[in-house]
């Protein structure tokens, strides 16, 4: 009771506007639900309507942020001065959300939207923003990502194929086994009668050090099936070619 007579005082505060109003609704029905959700820290970062739940393991962060602090001293900088003092949790903490992918089931996540459908051409859903880490120097790889499948008996929510390049593309990864695992999910799961996957990347490790062209581009393909075939794989190039929107 006392907790509702709260959330009730909130939402009622004098001088808010609707939509403040809606906003402490809204916070009042997410805090509830983000104390469910299996992680040991839930952190909200909040404005006048909008709030931004960020999740992370506690545990990880504390022994991730320990070690970048050793890293910090070791290349010869004072962790401990104002501009570090919050580094190493920052870096911590991107690092959890950069590789966030291996929490992540991407046949699992195309069987939440396979639909039984009597469609036999080509789909696909090219231009998909790759942000991944190569796993050699652990420098970002981006770029884009086209995927194409010919159904044969089950489509998939056009949503889940972006979602499956991301959860193989958040972890350490090399470009071509990237390519290749994202090509066998979308045919081991939906069994359609070709896949082809087309993967444009521009790698930093060749681009802040080693080699350092600015300029190159690495493209990587993937195909099985129908794209075997030159007619078949030859209009997919195409269509990745047009301009057609």
């Amino acid at each position: 009771m006392e907790e509702a007579r709260s959330a009730d005082k909130l939402t009622t505060e004098e001088g808010d506007s609707p939509r403040q109003t809606e906003a402490r609704q809204r916070r009042q029905i997410i805090k509830p639900m983000a104390s469910e959700i299996n992680r040991d820290m839930v952190i909200e970062n909040k404005m006048d309507d909008y709030e931004k739940i960020d999740q992370y393991n506690l545990e990880k962060i504390n022994e991730l942020a320990g070690h970048y602090r050793k890293v910090l001293s070791l290349v010869g900088e004072d962790p401990s001065r104002e501009g570090l003092e919050k580094t190493p949790e920052r870096v911590a903490k991107a690092m959890q959300f950069l590789t966030h992918g291996y929490d992540l089931d991407p046949a699992e996540i195309l069987k939440s939207a396979m639909f039984q459908e009597d469609y036999k051409q080509m789909v696909i859903v090219k231009d998909i923003e790759i942000y991944s880490m190569c796993e050699h120097h652990m420098l970002p790889f981006v770029g884009k990502a086209h995927v194409a499948y010919i159904p044969k008996r089950y489509i998939v929510g056009l949503s889940k194929i972006p979602r499956v390049v991301d959860a193989y593309a958040r972890r350490l990864q090399v470009q071509e086994r990237l390519t290749t695992q994202i090509k066998e999910c979308i045919q081991n799961t939906l069994n359609p009668l070709g896949v082809a996957v087309v993967i444009e990347a521009h790698h930093y490790c060749m681009m802040m050090r080693g080699i350092q062209k600015q300029n190159s581009v690495t493209t990587t393909s993937d195909f099985t099936g129908a794209f075997l075939t030159d007619k078949t794989r030859a209009e997919f190039i195409h269509l990745l070619g047009s301009n057609l929107h």
